[in-house]
């Protein structure tokens, strides 16, 4: 693709996203979305060929799908009330409709099944646009209106997205689909945290953003999108493999990592709000997505060759890709822990 013309159709993504952020219309909104879906859909086609067209496809089936529901809530919502503002009490099957809409854009059970063939047809670049800048703005309306959420339909799908975002990925040996069964596990607690406090859904999705883009950034740095690719670093770049091991495990959600914080913080309040059953299984399932998680460290930094490469020659080219934002995003990836008692206190 042509910069300028990547230039204009990004520029439309992060201004579609923009729009739906800061408006308190209803329709401004949707014309957000509108924007953002149609402007995104020739980046996940810029490796023309045809599995990145059904990826595409797919994608645009669904977000129309998302877009048209979301449409029919605002419409029965403007009946009621006789308004268009977003922050108003919203009827509540408006606020039904509206939920299931924004699930099937963020990718929550029962409406995941697009996410991990669509993640797999496209580039990996396509794909950290996908999983990362492309669940802001769904989240950002859910955070409007989640005092008028049913809370039922909502931990419902969080569960449901759990268990699947665990059990999905358990088999998988494709990068992309790992990294897609993730999202769908991440998005599941970040809805289960939505209702009862959502500043918490926010810290939790840019700690998952910072995650992503910085595991989606090593991948393409090794150009690998395979388990195998990802098994053979460790003999041209050591260094990369030991990062790939504290990514993995900060976003399997362990201890003296970044990705621990929210699962901390979630559990916590949960617990405050008198819910035993639900944090107990959240953080059962956690253990699966740590399993899946566990395996590409294993592959990755805990097994070599036989032999080590006594080559005197090269026998591989060096990476041209310049991966800017790595350094700062890795340590933000997993070092924030000590941050803790100030982002609880922001809380």
């Amino acid at each position: 693709m042509k910069p300028p013309i990547l230039i204009i159709i990004l520029s439309t993504v992060i201004s579609g996203t923009m729009i739906v952020l800061t408006s308190s219309h209803w329709m401004l909104t949707w014309i957000g979305f509108e924007m953002n879906m149609l402007a995104v859909i020739p980046i996940l086609m810029k490796k023309f060929n045809p599995r990145a067209m059904e990826a595409s496809t797919k994608y645009f089936l669904m977000q129309a799908t998302a877009s048209m529901l979301l449409m029919m809530g605002i419409i029965i919502n403007l009946l009621h009330s006789g308004q268009w503002t977003i922050l108003n009490n919203l009827n509540s099957t408006a606020s039904t409709l509206m939920t299931i809409a924004l699930a099937m854009k963020l990718g929550l059970a029962p409406f995941h099944f697009w996410v991990p063939e669509v993640t797999q047809g496209i580039s990996l670049s396509s794909g950290m646009i996908l999983l990362t800048w492309q669940k802001i703005a769904p989240l950002s309306v859910l955070y409007q209106i989640s005092s008028n959420i049913n809370p039922n339909l909502l931990l419902s799908m969080a569960i449901l997205s759990v268990l699947i975002g665990g059990w999905g990925g358990l088999n998988q040996t494709q990068l992309r689909k790992i990294l897609a069964y993730s999202s769908i596990a991440h998005m599941g607690w970040m809805s289960a945290i939505l209702i009862y406090n959502p500043t918490m859904m926010i810290l939790n999705l840019t700690i998952y953003i910072m995650m992503t883009l910085s595991t989606f950034m090593l991948f393409m740095h090794n150009s690998a999108t395979t388990t195998l690719a990802l098994s053979q670093t460790w003999n041209k770049m050591p260094l990369i493999t030991s990062l790939i091991l504290m990514l993995m495990l900060s976003l399997g959600g362990l201890p003296p990592l970044s990705g621990f914080i929210p699962k901390w913080m979630i559990i916590q309040e949960l617990t405050k709000n008198e819910m035993i059953i639900l944090p107990t299984f959240l953080a059962i399932t956690a253990l699966l997505n740590l399993y899946f998680y566990m395996r590409l460290t294993y592959a990755t930094a805990l097994t070599m060759f036989p032999s080590t490469n006594n080559m005197k020659m090269k026998w591989q080219f060096e990476s041209t890709k310049k991966m800017i934002l790595l350094p700062p995003l890795i340590v933000m990836s997993t070092m924030l822990i000590p941050l803790t008692p100030m982002i609880s206190i922001l809380e």
